[in-house]
């Protein structure tokens, strides 16, 4: 029975070929460890992946998977998730993956809002190619493929994300492992597309990328939670906050002129607010958590009730009608 399910269930025979202190080890971790708390069949769930290190995550779930083409993960969930609306398809990528052959799918899957749960990958790098700049790469960014540094500026996924009008966009740290199960079962439970950009840390060839936000002196000062409904209140003293001075973002220090009254406080149902924050650059804090959140119909549901409606008008369709009926020629 599904709900009798532990996370050995969900862990496959495959031996896991990641790195050693890959940070997709700490990914697959919590998704294997808050699969069971769902309550879903495993036959009822589906992990399909593009080209990438993240890629292989499908070799290590005991579950159904496709491990297809690059950039192309979406596209082939999208077709599973329409045809088979009571499956949990979750489709994982990376920032390479994801965010440049595949960018296009992965935005129209956003604003369709099908209901898959997307887990992008982000380590700012390509690793599975041996280490050239990606989509994320920061300007100036030395690598195999930019030894000058490079000069394109990167994508912001979580802005991206938000301007495909995605229903629910969130980030999560491969090391946060209780903050990361968090926003896995908020995707699990939003009806509608779901996705979540987690920073990995590619110890191989960017490591250190997102040192500030995983190091246990440093991170408190640097990373902003996002809770609903609460002000937006940060530092290792829980003394730090941000407010608007009129529509630019400012840090200020409480009990210096500056109270919990003044500071923004967080409206994951707002856009607006979700933009402002995906903006956010040094120094201002990076925030983790959830953007934005929209109830709005999943596509797959409206689809599946025009075809309900076309049967009820038309009939059950005839495959063979179709094809030999109306104008047909033969050629001999």
């Amino acid at each position: 029975m599904a709900g009798t399910l532990t996370r050995k269930d969900f862990v496959s025979n495959q031996e896991v070929r990641w790195c050693p202190g890959c940070g997709d080890y700490a990914i697959l971790a919590q998704v294997q460890k808050v699969l069971p708390e769902f309550g879903v069949a495993r036959e009822k769930v589906v992990f399909i992946s593009g080209i990438g290190c993240s890629s292989r995550f499908p070799y290590y779930m005991n579950t159904y998977g496709f491990h297809t083409i690059h950039g192309r993960a979406p596209a082939i969930a999208t077709g599973l998730k329409v045809t088979r609306p009571d499956l949990e398809v979750w489709v994982v990528t990376g920032d390479g993956d994801g965010l440049s052959i595949g960018g296009n799918h992965l935005v129209h899957a956003l604003r369709r809002n099908i209901g898959l749960k997307i887990l992008l990958f982000n380590n700012r790098i390509y690793g599975l190619t041996k280490g050239q700049y990606s989509p994320t790469s920061e300007v100036g960014k030395v690598t195999k493929s930019t030894p000058m540094g490079s000069v394109d500026f990167p994508f912001n996924p979580i802005a991206v994300a938000l301007g495909a009008h995605a229903s629910f966009v969130c980030r999560a740290v491969d090391v946060e492992q209780k903050h990361l199960g968090e926003m896995l079962r908020r995707a699990h439970e939003h009806r509608g597309g779901a996705f979540i950009e987690i920073f990995q840390n590619c110890n191989i060839f960017n490591d250190g990328a997102f040192h500030e936000l995983t190091d246990k002196p440093l991170k408190a000062d640097y990373q902003l939670i996002l809770e609903h409904g609460k002000p937006l209140i940060f530092g290792r003293n829980r003394d730090k906050g941000v407010r608007l001075n009129g529509h630019k973002p400012e840090i200020v220090t409480l009990a210096n002129g500056a109270s919990e009254k003044d500071l923004l406080v967080h409206d994951e149902t707002d856009p607006a607010l979700g933009f402002i924050l995906a903006n956010f650059a040094p120094p201002m804090p990076t925030p983790i958590g959830v953007f934005y959140v929209d109830s709005r119909p999943p596509f797959e549901a409206e689809m599946n009730r025009q075809l309900e409606r076309a049967k009820e008008q038309r009939g059950v369709g005839d495959l063979r009608k179709l094809l030999y009926g109306g104008d047909t020629w033969t050629v001999s």
